[in-house]
């Protein structure tokens, strides 16, 4: 399994606060079955005002903290990716090897849990015209997702991607969440799934548990459609759009 979407690198974001923490972490992800961790750091985001998130640094501190994996015998590869906070002028880091996963294609962003600027249409519009794909992350969490589900359907007529993260489909961040995760998988609104781990405690890495909970509800064809779509992605090839039936007599 390969995880995207996490906050593994030790001190650098709201992530991981040690090397230890994340040696517990990934040694948690290796019992699961993760082989790939696509590590997205913060970026751009007020939180991380002020601190060195160039790619030598980022590239640095990946290999270091991979080095520390393979002394240990755990058997994860890491890769270098970002959560981008949306900002008008996004199309100015189109050329951040920092800012874009899976060779360039893709973009993976996110906002304030309250608010989407209307300039979000035209900078996601430039985005696509310039090779690169918006990939939303954890929608299910955002206010005006959870008013208007409606809104993915649009991003996805327009050809962008949509990110669930595993703790919402298994109730980590509560009922209500839960409940429009359940809808957007209802409704194939999703495209890939990401633990958003960002610690050894509450925020730990989930794909398996995600994963087993959406064979029950979905179909075990779901989840693999998911897992290859996490392939497609780092390999910078385009996703599937994912249209399953629903297990109508299933509980969620």
């Amino acid at each position: 399994m390969i995880d995207f979407h996490n906050h593994i690198l030790p001190n650098l974001d709201d992530g991981s606060k040690s090397t230890d923490m994340s040696i517990k972490m990934l040694s948690h992800a290796e019992e699961q079955g993760i082989t790939d961790v696509v590590n997205t750091v913060h970026y751009l985001h007020p939180k991380v005002d002020g601190i060195d998130l160039s790619y030598d640094r980022i590239k640095d501190e990946t290999k270091k903290l991979q080095s520390i994996l393979d002394e240990a015998s755990i058997k994860i590869k890491l890769h270098i990716g970002s959560e981008v906070f949306y900002k008008p002028n996004l199309i100015e880091y189109k050329n951040d090897p920092v800012a874009t996963i899976g060779k360039g294609k893709y973009m993976l962003l996110e906002f304030s849990p309250n608010f989407i600027p209307n300039s979000h249409k035209q900078t996601f519009f430039d985005l696509k015209m310039n090779g690169i794909t918006p990939i939303i992350a954890h929608p299910e969490r955002y206010r005006f997702v959870q008013n208007d589900i409606n809104i993915l359907k649009l991003w996805i007529e327009r050809g962008y991607y949509i990110q669930l993260d595993a703790g919402s489909i298994i109730g980590n961040f509560g009922v209500n969440t839960k409940k429009i995760a359940i809808n957007m998988i209802e409704n194939n609104l999703v495209h890939i799934i990401g633990s958003d781990a960002h610690n050894n405690k509450k925020r730990n890495f989930c794909l398996a548990e995600a994963y087993d909970y959406l064979e029950k509800i979905k179909s075990k064809n779901y989840v693999d459609a998911l897992k290859m779509n996490v392939k497609k992605l780092l390999n910078g090839d385009q996703m599937l759009n994912i249209d399953f039936g629903f297990k109508k007599n299933s509980s969620s």
